[in-house]
């Protein structure tokens, strides 16, 4: 047993501090970013912001919403190749996959039917060897794939996966999510922004990319995953309750709401693999989320934060935002007397 004496932070522990800028109007910013993908050789340009593959959040309908502003949406594992409709863009939207069999077959057929660029590889413990072995077994067979994959959070397993295993982008984080339990229930995690600060340097020294996944509550969240160093950003609640997630409408004291799950709860393995396994727990929670409406009007508040971010910075461009960030750690980070 070792303590790791170094205090680690998430998001609501620091600020941005502003700096002088020369920029006149959220309207001059560009939000667009342009990657080079170390292992597939592939490019890509957009907003890299993209949803969770959750069922409820990754699905054909949020697809249509985030595409038209340049934003990726990670598809669930659970569609089959057959319900994929035609013309697709593939520059925006990426299939996931398990590391079982069942998966590896499906990934073959979906791959086979519609040609897509990127795969994410997906799995709540991204430092196990079969996950590890799964991922070269996708790389040997899809050599110009964009291979995606994870959760870890250190920067040590980040070099692994993308020297040895072939991976372009690391989904880092673990128990951050708001309908995750996983800290609760394992006593494992890492802080958020520590790990995109981590995970980000060992990346960037290889020329690889990493995705934040968790832990974003506002579109300022966004902002200092990005200042410190993600690549892509990846939202789950943000994007939940909205009319492009699947689940049927509840209404409750003249008030509507949708179901929103972790993919590690009980209610996900009643749904897709007949129940909660003996040797296993439940790691999500089940909760209901106020209904918001089309999901254009939170996209349009989530560019607008980060554009608004880019000037107080004096940032010109989303690539420059890293580079002109300096956080301040904070005892509070809002004022809280109206909640």
């Amino acid at each position: 047993m070792r303590i790791i004496e170094d205090v680690k932070l998430d998001f609501k522990d620091v600020l941005i501090v502003p700096k002088r800028s020369i920029l006149g109007s959220r309207s001059e910013v560009d939000l667009n970013r342009e990657f080079y993908f170390r292992n597939s050789r592939q490019k890509w340009s957009g907003v890299p912001i993209l949803s969770t593959n959750m069922d409820t959040i990754g699905t054909f309908e949020m697809y249509e919403k985030l595409s038209k502003y340049g934003m990726i949406t990670c598809l669930h594992k659970y569609y089959k190749s057959g319900d994929f409709p035609e013309d697709m863009d593939k520059e925006r939207y990426m299939i996931s996959t398990g590391i079982h069999d069942r998966d590896w077959k499906n990934l073959n057929d979906i791959v086979k039917t519609v040609d897509p660029k990127f795969v994410c590889i997906d799995v709540a413990n991204g430092y196990s060897v079969k996950f590890f072995d799964y991922v070269r077994r996708v790389r040997e067979a899809y050599p110009d794939l964009v291979l995606v994959g994870g959760n870890i959070v250190t920067g040590e397993m980040v070099e692994e996966l993308v020297i040895n295993g072939g991976l372009d982008i690391v989904k880092c984080g673990i128990g951050s999510g708001s309908v995750c339990t996983t800290r609760l229930q394992t006593g494992i995690g890492y802080p958020q922004l520590s790990t995109v600060i981590e995970c980000s340097d060992s990346a960037h020294g290889i020329n690889a990319h990493i995705i934040s996944d968790g832990g974003i509550q506002y579109s300022g969240d966004i902002a200092k995953a990005i200042g410190g160093g993600a690549d892509f950003v990846m939202l789950g609640s943000m994007l939940s309750g909205h009319d492009e997630c699947d689940g049927e409408l509840e209404e409750e004291d003249n008030k509507l709401y949708k179901t929103f799950y972790g993919m590690s709860s009980e209610k996900a393995m009643d749904k897709y693999s007949g129940g909660m396994a003996k040797y296993r727990s439940s790691e999500g929670k089940v909760v209901r989320v106020l209904y918001k409406g089309s999901v254009e009007d939170t996209i349009q508040t989530i560019l607008g934060g980060l554009r608004s971010t880019l000037t107080y910075v004096g940032a010109e461009k989303l690539k420059y935002l890293s580079k002109c960030t300096t956080f301040i750690k904070v005892n509070r980070q809002v004022n809280e007397f109206y909640k």
